[in-house]
């Protein structure tokens, strides 16, 4: 697991926002990069919506390969 070395504090506003971006890059390609193992090994968009707490509708809209560049 990644463990940071450094978190900006909320008093230094420039720094803490630059780490809030970074960190959702990091999010996003990790969930991309996990939903497309999990289809690859038979998940169910069920399975993967109940993973993520939403919705197998929400997860399928959100992350489905072939809708990812409609929505970035």
């Amino acid at each position: 697991m990644f463990e940071p070395t450094e978190i900006p504090t909320p008093d230094h506003p420039e720094e803490a926002f630059a780490a809030v971006v970074a960190l959702r890059r990091l999010s996003a390609r990790l969930e991309r990069s996990a939903v497309d193992h999990a289809l690859e090994q038979g998940w169910t968009w069920s399975q993967i919506g109940q993973a993520l707490g939403m919705t197998a509708q929400a997860a399928h809209k959100r992350l489905a390969p072939h809708r990812r560049g409609l929505l970035d």
